[in-house]
C-alpha cells in the first residue's frame, strides 16, 4: 500500500463567516483497512499511540486513563466507523470531545480525527498533539 497522506483541515467555519477556533481537525489517510485500522485503534498499542501511555478503550460508557493525565469515558463505539470520547486534558480540565472518523479510501482508511470543545488558547498545541498521535497509529498500521 502506499504511505500515508495527511490533510490537515482548517477548523470548520461557521454560518457567519468566523473561524470556529474551538475544533481541530486532522484528516489522513493511512494504508491500512479500515478493520485493521479499528483493530489496532482499539487495541492496547493503538490506544496508546492515539491518546496516550496506558489508554485502553473499552465499550460505550466505560473510562479510559492515560498515565500522563488526560482521560475520559467512550461515548461512541460504532466498529469500523466512529469512535467518540470525552477528553479531560487533566483532573482540572473542562470536558471536550475527541472523534475518530473511519472511511475507505482506496486502498487504505481515511482517518478524521475531530476535536470539539477546546479551550482557548488550546487549538495549536492539539493540533500539534494530534498530527503526532496520527503519526504514531499511522507507525504502527504499517508495522
Amino acid at each position: 500500500m502506499a504511505p500515508s497522506t495527511e490533510q490537515e483541515t482548517s477548523p470548520e467555519g461557521k454560518s457567519d463567516g468566523k473561524t470556529d477556533l474551538h475544533v481541530v481537525e486532522i484528516t489522513r489517510t493511512i494504508p491500512a483497512s479500515p478493520d485493521q485500522l479499528w483493530q489496532l485503534m482499539t487495541s492496547p498499542p493503538g490506544a496508546a499511540a492515539l491518546l496516550g501511555d496506558g489508554a485502553v478503550l473499552g465499550g460505550k460508557g466505560e473510562t479510559w486513563r492515560t498515565s500522563d493525565g488526560p482521560h475520559g469515558v467512550v461515548r461512541s463505539y460504532h466498529p469500523l466507523e466512529q469512535l467518540r470520547v470525552s477528553w479531560h486534558a487533566d483532573v482540572v480540565a473542562p470536558a471536550s470531545v475527541v472523534e475518530m472518523d473511519l472511511r475507505p479510501d482506496g486502498e487504505g482508511t481515511e482517518l478524521v480525527v475531530r476535536h470539539e470543545r477546546v479551550a482557548d488558547g488550546g487549538s495549536i498545541d492539539l493540533r500539534q498533539h494530534w498530527s503526532a498521535a496520527v503519526d504514531r497509529l499511522a507507525a504502527r498500521a504499517a508495522g
